[in-house]
């Protein structure tokens, strides 16, 4: 299954969903809770990955403020992954 749909619409739709929250921990709930109601299909692995690489966007565009210079799963091998 190609998660990349799921994990940029989500991404796009943290501002709103994680309005007020500071915290990484905040954020993974948020969007673990996002996850299982606008995507209850997903497997838990699958879930995680979404999980994972939406932090990881939020991430490196700054979210968190401050910033972080982690990697970005825009490498063509972790794409495969995700199919």
């Amino acid at each position: 299954m190609n998660l990349r749909p799921i994990i940029d619409e989500i991404a796009s739709q943290a501002d709103s969903f994680l309005d007020g929250v500071a915290s990484r921990e905040q954020a993974r709930a948020g969007i673990a809770e996002f996850i299982t109601m606008d995507y209850p299909s997903l497997t838990a692995p699958d879930r995680k990955l979404v999980s994972d690489h939406v932090m990881a966007i939020l991430e490196d565009e700054s979210f968190f403020d401050g910033g972080f210079a982690g990697h970005s799963f825009d490498d063509e091998s972790e794409a495969h992954e995700m199919e």
